[in-house]
């Protein structure tokens, strides 16, 4: 039997053709990818002697792992009542404005029967020198208070003396407030900003989104952090200031990482108090239409041992464990699920490529092949013609 050039060719070419395909699945396995496949990494599970447990996620598996850190303060911040901020205390400024009821009295001028004695700071004991007067105990004194001791003080020495007390917060009744605040500095404590919200608001307010910027006092060796929009719809948050509290206002520092088949590969900062899983995808862009796998998308987190356990329904766990949450997109109550799922500070969203973008990547690698086949048959056709 004897077969023209041209039919040889094309013979060759079906070889050629199904070689290829053989060849396809060793190909996807070294061809470049933007991570591993769903069954790899179902491969890497401690189910099959992997080191990460991996998690179909589910009802159950949604409300044990949404458990958001909470923020607040100590009770010893809450607890603390508000100030009278008429109060005298150490590092005030007095200034006192007497009158007394004779011309060229003690303390006024030639012709005249007022003085003014001004920046008068109450030293560390809480005490006031006026001349006349003797060394005076101001701290722990309204000014009114103040005021009645000064005029007995005085009295023995010119009739009938007449003072105003005016006070100015000092050193020991100032706050410093820095951060992503308008105008950042050392703010006295006041009436109007006796509370943390009466205080921000004479700070301008925050230079960022109200909704992921975080507001921490410290006093002495006691802090809390709180978000800042708690701080004016919540009275209970609106804790008393007391004098060397320091406040900073800060923008959220949580981050997740978006990777795989998604509209975008980066490092994404959290945009709300709260972001889901749909959240975090949404926020790149979405799936990839031409490459995304909808029943691949994984979470990897470092979970605590407790929750852990929680979990997976086990309580002979050791130490934090390497999880990977599996939701699949396409899944009944899918959408519902990845709505509903937590996604929190250090997370890796991954989202793989279908096993049809594998298999396109590897024809398309062997494309060369099969053209360089095909011209093999147009030159054995043009012999023969």
């Amino acid at each position: 039997m004897t077969f023209s050039a041209s039919r040889i060719a094309r013979i060759g070419v079906l070889v050629t053709c199904v070689a290829t395909m053989g060849a396809c699945g060793a190909l996807s396995r070294v061809l470049p990818s933007a991570g591993p496949t769903r069954n790899q990494i179902y491969a890497g599970s401690v189910q099959r002697e992997g080191d990460a447990f991996v998690v179909e996620v589910n009802q159950r598996v949604t409300a044990a792992t949404s458990l958001v850190p909470a923020l607040g303060f100590p009770a010893s911040l809450l607890n603390a009542g508000v100030s009278n901020t008429d109060v005298i205390q150490p590092g005030d400024q007095i200034t006192l404005t007497i009158f007394e009821n004779v011309t060229d009295g003690l303390l006024a001028g030639e012709g005249q029967n007022a003085s003014q004695l001004t920046t008068l700071q109450v030293d560390n004991s809480g005490f006031i020198f006026i001349p006349y007067a003797g060394r005076i105990r101001a701290a722990g004194n309204t000014p009114e208070q103040l005021r009645e001791v000064i005029t007995r003080n005085l009295d023995e020495q010119t009739p009938d003396p007449q003072v105003i007390v005016t006070r100015e917060a000092g050193n020991g009744s100032t706050v410093v407030v820095s951060g992503d605040v308008a105008t950042t500095g050392i703010f006295p404590i006041e009436a109007p900003t006796r509370t943390l919200a009466g205080m921000l608001a004479a700070a301008g307010g925050t230079t960022v989104e109200s909704e992921i910027a975080r507001v921490t006092l410290v006093r002495g060796g006691q802090s809390g952090t709180v978000w800042y929009e708690d701080v004016f719809r919540d009275p209970s948050v609106d804790i008393a200031l007391r004098g060397d509290d320091r406040i900073l206002v800060e923008e959220d520092s949580r981050r997740f990482t978006a990777l795989g088949a998604t509209g975008a590969q980066t490092v994404v900062p959290f945009d709300s108090q709260v972001i889901s899983a749909i959240d975090a995808i949404a926020s790149v862009g979405g799936l990839n239409p031409s490459l995304a796998d909808p029943t691949g998308v994984f979470v990897l987190r470092n979970e605590p041992e407790e929750l852990a356990e929680l979990v997976l329904g086990r309580d002979d766990l050791t130490g934090t464990q390497r999880m990977i949450y599996v939701l699949d997109l396409t899944a009944p109550t899918g959408m519902f699920e990845a709505r509903d799922f937590v996604i929190r500070d250090g997370d890796t969203v991954y989202v793989t490529s279908a096993p049809i973008t594998q298999f396109n990547n590897a024809i398309s690698a062997l494309t060369g092949t099969l053209a360089s086949a095909a011209s093999v048959a147009d030159i054995a056709n043009g012999t023969t013609d």
